[in-house]
């Protein structure tokens, strides 16, 4: 089936902020997955490879058909088996879009490869997240070329780095070997933020990229941030894009997601954003016009 990019602009030119999640084999996606659909306070859509293997509770699951599962908080989970134009049909069929739309990648897909799918009309491209199995990656990029070149492409498309299975890193070599984990990652990625695996990590990255009641300042419970501080910066009223810009390049290394609007004195809205290590500031369409807003700001705890 040839796959033909819709003329038109769904959801009255709204665009869905799309995140990728990638990995190895067994680097435990679909774990983060799971547990970001359990937890989910808001409408968003995952799309997997193989629904089956996502281990939902049974009584999230409002309904089932076909390849795709409808959850009771107004999440939906649909297959990736017929290619990214079907599944991103099938969202763009749905009357009222979700929040955030979350793609697991297979354990061997290179992210370059997909990001242009960022650009199907409905959605934007919100980072890449890729996740690293602590205690297996310093045998697996050193051992055979096509896993190393898999998982170092992986890491070089990464805006965050997420390290799982760090408690089985036992012994008085652990902390060692996740001091050396985490130097080569930052040599392959020049610089990512890297953050732990926690039950929350991945909820609590897209809770500010929504539309939930009272705008993106409106913060979720804050037990999603028991391993992250989360600080409020103000956007002075009116701004440009130049000083909003300047506003997020003083922002800290350790600042792993931000957002924000500003609105300069001709009425123009600026959607100020940080995910890992990209930062940028675009104009805000008419369709998605909201009222300005100080900076949320996630950050990794200070040393």
């Amino acid at each position: 089936m040839t796959y033909v990019e819709p003329e038109y602009a769904p959801w009255d030119g709204r665009r869905v902020p799309l995140t990728f999640v990638a990995g190895y084999l067994g680097a435990g996606k679909t774990t983060l997955i799971n547990e970001l659909l359990a937890t989910a306070d808001r409408p968003i859509a995952v799309m997997v490879n193989d629904v089956g293997e996502v281990n939902i509770d049974a009584r999230l699951i409002k309904r089932r058909h076909g390849d795709t599962i409808e959850l009771t908080d107004g999440c939906v989970c649909c297959s990736l088996s017929e290619g990214f134009g079907i599944a991103f049909n099938q969202i763009r069929a749905r009357e009222e879009p979700p929040d955030h739309i979350v793609v697991e990648l297979s354990g061997v897909a290179e992210p370059s490869r997909v990001l242009p799918w960022s650009k199907s009309a409905g959605f934007k491209l919100d980072g890449v997240v890729t996740v690293v199995d602590s205690e297996q990656f310093l045998d697996r990029i050193e051992g055979d070329e096509v896993t190393a070149h898999t998982m170092r492409v992986q890491l070089e498309a990464a805006d965050l780095v997420v390290l799982t299975k760090l408690d089985l890193l036992t012994g008085d070599q652990g902390a060692e070997t996740e001091a050396d984990i985490r130097t080569m990652i930052d040599e392959i990625t020049s610089g990512a933020p890297i953050i732990t695996g926690d039950t929350a990590s991945l909820a609590s990255l897209l809770s500010i990229g929504g539309r939930r009641p009272g705008g993106i300042t409106t913060l979720p419970t804050p037990s999603l941030f028991d391993r992250h501080e989360t600080s409020i910066v103000e956007i002075p009223n009116p701004i440009d894009r130049m000083d909003l810009k300047k506003l997020l390049d003083a922002l800290p290394n350790r600042v792993v997601r931000a957002k924000g609007i500003g609105i300069d004195e001709n009425g123009a809205r600026w959607l100020a954003e940080v995910i890992g290590r990209r930062r940028w500031v675009t104009e805000l369409p008419h369709a998605e016009a909201e009222p300005p807003t100080d900076l949320v700001v996630i950050s990794l705890p200070a040393d």
